[in-house]
């Protein structure tokens, strides 16, 4: 495990290189495709600059969810990335439109793609650069678990799909198959629409204090039951806040034992979850088995 410290060193530079391999990659495309014209490249142009546009969101949002809790936020500062990944969505929605508008324009007035293996070099540039970038994320996340940026790695994974079909309509555009570059265009604007309605309903679950899947629940039950004098637990409760858990449960414990006998199986029952899941902070209120019974008379 990596300390406070380094934890918050490695997200801040994967949040930063991601920002710089979008600027760079918009430099490179937006030259492409002034010379090319081709809609595909317009495409990923555009993917590209929504990139840098995110990957900065992320990386704000990323600075700020690294704050620690205070006074006026308890929970802490985590959902400042599902409030990005909101705002992402918005903006990759509307260049999905917009590509498809386009695509569809040059489906009903093809145009010969120009300079198409120039366009060629910059997508292997962007491919290659892509997986250096998705090696430190992969590195970054092994590190720290993070959850904002194993997303924004799932992103850059797609974008290599995206560059890939670029590259063959390209080359197909090259051989004189121009009209297969504004399909290429239309089909990359629904991938993109698709991925955006994807993070979309990601950020709302989060926002909208969903539980953990149902699995990982019955687990920290099974762990809590697992602690010896406890009778049984309920009233499982869990939200996500960035790279957090927060669970509540209810702990069956016998009538008689002293508070602080009561006290400490109920840290134990905590620190079982806490160790199987290192992301949950848990709180655990202890109820007489009696009045479980009772109220369940």
């Amino acid at each position: 495990m990596t300390t406070s410290t380094e934890h918050a060193r490695l997200l801040r530079l994967a949040t930063r290189a991601s920002v710089a391999v979008a600027l760079i990659l918009v430099v490179a495309k937006a030259l492409a495709w002034w010379l090319s014209g081709s809609v595909s490249m317009l495409a990923g142009l555009t993917d590209s600059a929504l990139d840098g546009v995110t990957s900065l969101l992320n990386l704000l949002a990323v600075h700020y969810a690294l704050r620690p809790a205070d006074e006026d936020h308890r929970y802490g500062h985590g959902k400042a990335e599902s409030l990005a990944g909101m705002a992402q969505a918005l903006f990759i929605g509307g260049s999905a439109v917009l590509i498809a508008v386009q695509a569809i324009e040059r489906l009903k007035n093809p145009v010969p793609v120009e300079a198409a293996w120039l366009s060629v070099g910059v997508i292997v540039f962007a491919l290659g650069l892509t997986l250096a970038l998705l090696a430190l994320q992969h590195r970054v996340v092994r590190a720290t678990g993070s959850t904002a940026v194993r997303a924004d790695s799932l992103h850059y994974r797609s974008d290599l799909l995206l560059n890939g079909s670029i590259l063959v309509a390209l080359v197909l555009a090259g051989f004189g198959w121009y009209q297969l570059d504004a399909w290429f265009g239309l089909g990359i604007a629904a991938y993109i629409l698709w991925s955006a309605i994807q993070i979309a309903r990601e950020s709302f679950a989060v926002l909208m204090d969903e539980e953990l899947p149902p699995d990982v629940s019955q687990r920290m039950l099974e762990l809590a039951c697992a602690v010896p004098g406890v009778l049984g637990a309920h009233d499982l409760r869990t939200r996500i806040s960035g790279n957090h858990w927060f669970v509540q449960l209810h702990l069956e414990l016998p009538g008689e034992l002293t508070l602080s006998v009561a006290h400490g199986i109920s840290d134990q029952a905590a620190d079982a979850i806490h160790r199987a899941f290192p992301k949950a902070e848990v709180l655990v209120h202890a109820d007489p088995s009696e009045v479980v019974k009772g109220a369940g008379a």
